[in-house]
């Protein structure tokens, strides 16, 4: 499944074509089984959060090291999709994104809600919250 976003939802903007290209590059990354392909998606900084079931997970490295305990192999990554509900522009520099994501996979599917906050630094967007349930 393609990650879907409408145009009636939010303007094609430069800024959310960007935006939507680093939520692309994710998803093909995760599809090839690459965690550290998809993880270039994320701010590197100790200051990064991802909030999960488990709490948050506070700085780039122990995300990263997360997502390698909990998705080790190719059968539990699975197929990823997301299915984009909103982008909205808080700021020059931040966006707000609200999705859905869906993870197709032999030993059972796996689906939620997640909300990112992107900021612009250095020119590029990159995530540096998120909240994912």
């Amino acid at each position: 499944m393609a990650m879907l976003i409408t145009a009636i939802a939010f303007p094609q903007d430069k800024n959310v074509q960007a935006i939507r290209k680093v939520l692309t590059t994710q998803t093909e990354a995760w599809n090839k089984g690459d965690i550290d392909e998809f993880m270039k998606g994320y701010w590197k900084n100790d200051s990064l959060k991802f909030i999960g079931k488990s709490g948050v997970t506070y700085g780039y490295q122990q995300t990263l090291e997360r997502y390698k305990r909990n998705y080790s192999d190719t059968i539990k990554m699975g197929r990823l999709s997301f299915d984009i509900l909103e982008v909205k522009k808080l700021s020059v520099d931040y966006y707000f994104v609200l999705g859905r994501f869906f993870l197709k996979r032999s030993i059972g599917d796996l689906d939620g809600t997640f909300t990112l906050l992107f900021r612009k630094i250095n020119g590029n967007w990159v995530i540096v919250v998120d909240h994912t349930s």
